[in-house]
């Protein structure tokens, strides 16, 4: 059975270990606010985008003849996937390179190859302790990711899609609904999917823009600004839900070490009386040997 001591330096341990989660819980909090509302000021703009593209496309009977829109026999698969940097975050990180892996499986088992664009050093050193080539890795960016990050991610899954290495782009994340809530998602990338340009009447577009110049110029300006803000938009939403799944899972392991510390305290106290009464029993013992 465990002395006093013992308990008393695991009860020691265990308010240390609380103290430190309650403190990130309260910094992923912060982050998060911060996060979400880098989010709602891109939403408008990354819906305008997308509005305006389908308008543009709709108006030009060759937009399939873009480069990112060109449809092929998919014989290679790109899995860009976007993980953290750091852990802490519940399955945040496993959540995604499960599916992942899994999509790699599918595609492979179909005869295709598999290249790797991972965001985030936990999906790079785990896809590289899985044995998996990673392609091009991005960390150091998680935290607050910039514009500038999700150009050069863009301009290197479109290289790839346009070079013919690739000929197809599937982006995998987790998309932000609440603070305890986080929505995997996985989105076809390149070619940009056909519905992504649909919904849009040609006779009213024509009514509504001049274009100036080509609409096939317009068109392929906007893709690749439709592609990284894509990215972006999901790099945003993957930020948000990280911090909300490490503020969820440190506020569980703060409640976690009350209940133990509860316990602890529990056993401290009967190891305390289970001592005064061996020490009265020895007392009363020894009183009556000298009677």
């Amino acid at each position: 059975m465990a002395t006093q001591q013992d308990i008393k330096r695991r009860i020691r341990s265990i308010r240390n270990t609380e103290k430190i989660t309650k403190a990130m819980e309260l910094v992923a909090a912060s982050r998060l606010r911060r996060a979400q509302q880098r989010i709602e000021a891109l939403r408008p703009y990354a819906d305008r985008l997308a509005e305006v593209m389908v308008e543009v496309a709709a108006a030009d009977a060759h937009a399939y003849d873009q480069p990112l829109l060109a449809q092929r026999e998919v014989k290679s698969v790109a899995v860009l996937a976007l993980t953290a940097d750091r852990g802490l975050a519940g399955a945040f990180n496993a959540n995604v390179v499960r599916q992942s892996l899994e999509i790699a499986r599918e595609q492979r088992a179909a005869g295709r190859d598999v290249h790797w664009l991972v965001v985030g050093r936990k999906g790079v050193s785990t896809m590289r302790f899985r044995r998996q080539t990673v392609e091009a890795d991005f960390t150091g960016i998680t935290d607050r990711p910039s514009y500038g990050d999700a150009r050069e991610i863009a301009a290197k899954a479109a290289e790839l899609y346009a070079s013919g290495e690739v000929d197809r782009v599937v982006m995998v994340y987790n998309r932000f609904i609440s603070a305890l809530a986080q929505k995997l998602e996985v989105v076809e990338l390149l070619p940009v999917p056909e519905e992504a340009l649909s919904g849009a009447e040609p006779e009213a577009v024509e009514g509504s823009y001049i274009h100036e110049p080509d609409v096939r110029e317009v068109l392929a300006a906007l893709l690749p600004t439709y592609i990284e803000t894509t990215i972006y938009r999901a790099m945003l939403e993957s930020t948000a839900s990280e911090h909300g799944a490490r503020m969820t899972a440190m506020r569980n392991a703060s409640e976690n070490a009350g209940e133990f510390l509860d316990v602890l305290t529990l056993r401290m106290n009967r190891a305390r009386q289970a001592e005064i009464t061996q020490e009265i029993l020895e007392v009363v013992a020894g009183a009556d040997a000298l009677t």
